[in-house]
């Protein structure tokens, strides 16, 4: 399972991270979880926008660019919020609460799979 690490920081941000990007894998998203610890999520590619109508745990959102630069970062993000967009992003990575504070995660860091 890859990892979301912080090129810009070399800090492991997430252990646990599913890739998303077939059409029924995006919109199903993380919605059947019933807990997600801050090392968890899903990159969801490709994606400006996301909805957290059905899900049970609150999450981080990170929104970066087809380079992987952070463009935005909502924590705390409660279930059945309608929708969080944002112009520019080419990718939606969603975490455990927590992730955002201890990844030390900073708009224009880069983010990586690995």
């Amino acid at each position: 399972m890859p990892l979301v690490r912080n090129a810009t920081t070399a800090r492991v941000v997430a252990t646990h991270v599913d890739v998303l990007s077939g059409f029924i894998a995006r919109a199903v998203g993380l919605l059947g979880r019933t807990s997600l610890d801050p090392d968890e999520g899903a990159w969801i590619a490709p994606c400006n926008a996301i909805h957290t109508l059905g899900m049970r745990v609150p999450i981080d959102v990170v929104f970066v660019d087809a380079r992987g630069r952070v463009l935005r970062l909502e924590t705390g993000v409660r279930p059945n919020r309608p929708a969080l967009v944002c112009r520019g992003a080419r990718a939606v990575v969603e975490l455990g609460c927590g992730a955002v504070r201890a990844g030390e995660l900073a708009v224009g860091d880069y983010l990586e799979l690995s």
